[in-house]
């Protein structure tokens, strides 16, 4: 087993070693892989964060030795970047995009400073700040992306799907959970009525044959964020979502699951 961190802003995961392969879901910069194989330019990996297996261009990662990937694996250090785009630059003043979700390992806040492999990097403007309240975070990085076009397999404001929105606004918040809508209905404990939901909850939308296609984040007032097209507001009800631009019913309601208690 080789292990490896991404070191550019967001990696296109592939089902196969071909850039003409379909994108599964995107690796961002500072997350942790395991790499399992090689065939020619392409990696076969593990995405640490949330198990996403596929393959990746190989230039865009950085070796670890086993002894680096178990210590940045268990830090506290490193620090996810709330900000939707950020820029840092590297030892030679290159300049990196970061997307929001970027993972920076040993971050250090006096300096903005981080380390990837032997490399030193500055963020060139300070982080936003969050709250201590985990729904209102979700809520507010959620809405940062509002408007940002719909990208099968994305996970930044360039492109984003429905699971990929859920799953960044958790991460941002300290929770991790899976990439795709119909693994992170597995999780947290059933809401039984819509009105017993709180903001940061995450309702799942399911079709004819019963199979989850779709998840949104819960706001207040029965509205609910969610990428569909784009990433928009609409309201809610117990059957599903209601778009008032086509006026009908776009979403029908599954379930709501409470991840965070």
């Amino acid at each position: 087993m080789k292990y490896a961190i991404a070191c550019t802003s967001v990696i296109p995961l592939r089902p196969e070693p071909s850039d003409k392969s379909e994108m599964l879901t995107q690796v961002l910069f500072g997350e942790l892989v395991q790499i399992y194989k090689y065939a020619g330019n392409w990696a076969s990996i593990k995405n640490v964060t949330d198990g996403y297996l596929g393959w990746i261009d190989k230039k865009t990662l950085i070796q670890l030795t086993e002894k680096q990937f178990k210590k940045l694996k268990c830090s506290d250090k490193t620090f996810i970047l709330p900000d939707l785009i950020s820029y840092a630059t590297d030892n030679n003043n290159c300049k990196y995009l970061l997307s929001a979700g970027s993972n920076l390992p040993k971050y250090n806040k006096k300096d903005l400073s981080f380390v990837i492999g032997n490399k030193k990097f500055n963020l060139t403007n300070t982080p936003l700040k969050l709250g201590r309240n985990k729904r209102e975070n979700i809520c507010n990085i959620a809405h940062s992306f509002l408007n940002c076009t719909y990208l099968w397999g994305g996970k930044n404001p360039f492109g984003i799907d429905c699971s990929g929105l859920s799953q960044i606004a958790y991460k941002i918040a300290g929770i991790n959970i899976p990439r795709d809508a119909s693994k992170q209905v597995e999780k947290g404990t059933p809401i039984t009525f819509l009105n017993e939901s709180q903001p940061g909850d995450l309702a799942f939308f399911d079709n004819e044959e019963g199979q989850i296609i779709h998840v949104g984040i819960i706001l207040t007032n029965n509205t609910i964020i969610h990428s569909s097209g784009k990433v928009r507001i609409d309201k809610i009800d117990h059957e599903g979502i209601f778009n008032k631009e086509i006026q009908r019913y776009s979403h029908k309601l599954r379930v709501i699951k409470s991840i965070l208690g």
